[in-house]
């Protein structure tokens, strides 16, 4: 369909070719002279440290622009408050390339209850500090005072979920588009390699950057739309004050249209859309203007969701938003990249080590990533609380298995230390390789959201056999001890193929596998667009079946999030009598995180579902805990057997009626308030406290029985050294992002990859 877009790898390139490939792409003018250059053609800044890995954003970029021909820099992590640091490398010849790092500047130093982090994953020796607030701001303006009318080019995720108006969840309020407030000339979103590499050889070729305004996969700053495109406004295709549309393209379907007279019978879809009567090549979609969205919350939700749904790189339109006096246009969202392109970009040369800069410094996103291997990009998914799809999209972009092993064999050879293990063969979602669409004509005009919310899509591929070949490969490659799936699996599409799950249990978990069922209860999972628990029953039955047939004792780490949109303070009590009943224990709970963009972020500010019509009249509110003692309560219920969460637990469940979990009875959640004096050894029942744990008023009086079961205890505690509820490591601890990783287990979670830029 689109066979005239030149592939990434095949543009003409730059001359500056000749000076070949540099041993880490430059930091500083010490760096440039050995490699014989006088300048840099692009200097890209960033908030990450320097680590040569295509994991981080920096690298891949860097590598992909000096594989174009041209002449790359680093300014990394620099010291913001003066703009001495953003001229270590002279003015660039092209443009500066402005990302803020692999996360959000925000989400990487403030937690969901808006306190400073003190650490960094993404600075050596896990330093905070190192990057400021708003980096991709900050950092534009320095580059603005270092060298005024250099073209200033923003990318990355910060700049991607900021490309349009978008609730702040910070500063409570909406704000412009970071290419506004950032002054920049040129905003890329997604990976964006294909805009990437055009703008760069568009600019060498001598274009002015003012006129690089047909691109897909950017946003720019123009005083009005361009032309030759026929606008719509959304509020004429979806109109929030109306009850009902007669000819409305966003509309609900009950089948997945292929062919408008199509005659074949399809099985009904729940939530599949018309396509578009309008072409998507002339045509543009009027959001509403900053301004408006700043004081409607219903409007704001209606923005969003005309947004998610004109994603689809086939079908979708571009859309223009109006800032003050100025016009914001989104072109079409980026063609995916084939699997030639994929391996193409991953077979760069890398080092896949951080800069020698750092010396012996400990990096530890890139201890946490450095043996392990991305297959895919993207993800169908469409949870609401997750940036993932409105990052990469959700066609996934597959690598083949003959480059995916080339890494491996790299990673043989360059990782230092490497003792045969790959700690994750995955992506975005492990067990997503190489699924997608099988009708290439509904996917060009599908508008869905998920393709497996409610229930997967009958039309989507959910053959795992890929996979199977390309872990069974992976396991032969001499050198290989152990390959680990760490990476998140999405498990209503595993119990599609038993197969799958059988070779996944077998041979890559290493004792525990973290999944995310994230809640219990159906109102907060519909909102998240997640299966329910039955799902998650299923694929533990299979999980369970095959690790016995394996031999193995392995046991599942679901993670659950707390206070997210359409959660009551009921919903958070089940989750936490479910934990009780299951035996689970969950340290460091990460509360709901609204990260800009997110669909559920939308139905944190504005209290309606996005993920229907949004109306004034008669719309679906949604429950929010907002409120800082409800957020506490919530993440609260998750460590119910926190002894310091007792006192807000116990006050919320009388004003409940539910006094009756209160106490020591079976079913209850906690104790009752005395036992709050009680010692540690006291509420354990250990020591001398226990010694009547266990026995009746006949027992206790049997000559012998203080003897006896003192030894019993004794032989207790020894075979049961080491466990949780009997269990070695029954016990879930949270990392930052809301994630599970295993205590106990002596191994460290590499399920967390630097994989977004």
């Amino acid at each position: 369909m689109y066979s005239n877009i030149t592939p990434i790898h095949e543009h003409k390139k730059y001359w500056a070719e000749c000076f070949g490939t540099a041993p880490f792409l430059p930091t500083s003018r010490k760096e440039m002279d050995a490699l014989g250059w006088d300048s840099c053609d692009i200097i890209i800044v960033t908030g990450d440290a320097y680590v040569d890995h295509p994991s981080f954003g920096m690298a891949i970029i860097g590598r992909l622009l000096e594989a174009q021909g041209f002449r790359v820099g680093i300014i990394a992590q620099p010291q913001w408050h003066n703009k001495n640091a953003f001229m270590a490398l002279g003015k660039p010849n092209l443009f500066f390339g402005i990302t803020a790092g692999n996360m959000d500047s925000m989400i990487n130093r403030y937690t969901s209850d808006r306190k400073l982090r003190h650490d960094d994953a993404y600075t050596p020796n896990n330093e905070g500090g190192k990057r400021p607030d708003r980096a991709t701001l900050v950092y534009s303006q320095r580059c603005r005072e270092a060298y005024k009318g250099t073209p200033i080019v923003l990318g990355g995720i910060e700049a991607s979920l900021r490309r349009v108006a978008h609730y702040d969840y910070w500063s409570d309020k909406v704000r412009r588009s970071v290419l506004f407030d950032a002054k920049a000339d040129i905003l890329l979103f997604g990976n964006a390699e294909r805009a990437l590499v055009e703008v760069a050889h568009r600019l060498a070729d001598g274009e002015e950057i003012a006129n690089l305004t047909n691109i897909r996969g950017t946003a720019i700053n123009l005083p009005a739309a361009p032309e030759g495109f026929k606008i719509i406004d959304s509020s004429r295709i979806e109109k929030p004050n109306k009850a009902y549309v007669p000819v409305n393209p966003y509309e609900v379907e009950t089948q997945c249209e292929t062919k408008k007279d199509e005659k074949e019978e399809v099985k009904a879809q729940p939530i599949t859309i018309r396509p578009s009567r309008h072409d998507a090549k002339t045509t543009a979609v009027r959001i509403p203007a900053f301004e408006k969205l700043n004081n409607d919350r219903i409007l704001y939700a209606h923005a969003s969701r005309i947004l998610h749904l004109e994603t689809n790189p086939y079908s979708g339109r571009a859309l223009i938003q109006r800032h003050g006096d100025r016009e914001l246009w989104v072109n079409q969202a980026p063609i995916p990249l084939t699997t030639e392109e994929m391996d193409y970009v991953f077979g760069l040369s890398y080092k896949r080590v951080p800069h020698p800069m750092y010396g012996k410094a400990k990096i530890p996103a890139y201890d946490m990533i450095k043996t392990s291997v991305n297959i895919m990009r993207g993800c169908f998914g469409g949870c609401s609380f997750c940036s993932i799809t409105e990052h990469e999209g959700r066609i996934i972009q597959n690598r083949s298995k003959e480059s995916i092993l080339d890494e491996i064999e790299d990673i043989k050879d360059k990782v230092p230390g490497f003792t045969g293990t790959i700690s994750d063969l995955g992506g975005p979602t492990a067990n997503m390789y190489r699924l997608g669409c099988s009708d290439p004509k509904a996917e060009i005009n599908c508008r869905r959201p998920s393709c497996v919310f409610p229930k997967i899509c009958e039309k989507l591929n959910t053959d795992h056999q890929h996979t199977i070949d390309l872990y069974r490969s992976a396991r032969k490659v001499p050198g290989i001890k152990k390959v680990m799936v760490a990476s998140g699996v999405r498990y209503d599409l595993a119990i599609e193929s038993p197969e799958y799950v059988r070779e996944l249990v077998t041979h890559h978990v290493g004792g525990y596998l973290k999944i995310a069922p994230e809640h219990t209860e159906k109102g907060p999972l519909d909102l998240m667009m997640k299966p329910g628990m039955g799902t998650y029953d299923r694929f533990k039955e299979m999980f369970e079946k095959y690790s016995a047939e394996a031999g193995k004792k392995q046991y599942l780490i679901p993670y659950f999030i707390s206070a997210h949109p359409g959660t009551e303070d009921e919903d958070m009590l089940n989750l936490a009598l479910w934990l009780k009943k299951h035996n689970y224990e969950c340290d460091q709970v990460q509360n709901f995180y609204p990260s800009p963009m997110c669909n559920a972020t939308s139905m944190y500010y504005s209290e309606t579902n996005p993920l229907k019509r949004v109306k004034y009249k008669k719309r679906e509110d949604v429950p929010v805990p907002k409120g800082d003692r409800q957020r506490r309560l919530h993440k609260a219920l998750l460590r119910y057997h926190d002894p310091e969460n007792w006192k807000i637990i116990r006050e919320a469940l009388i004003d409940m009626g539910k006094k009756h979990l209160i106490g020591d009875k079976p079913g209850c959640l906690i104790p009752e308030e005395d036992f709050d004096a009680q010692t540690p050894a006291q509420r354990r029942k250990s020591g001398r406290h226990g010694a009547h744990r266990f026995a009746t008023k006949h027992t206790k009086s049997q000559p012998g029985f203080e003897k006896m079961h003192g030894e019993q205890r004794a032989k207790s505690n020894s075979s049961n050294n080491g466990k949780v509820n009997g269990k070695p490591g029954a016990k879930l601890q949270h990392s930052r992002g809301g994630k599970a990783t295993a205590t106990g287990s002596g191994k460290p979670s590499a399920g967390r990859k630097a994989k977004q830029r």
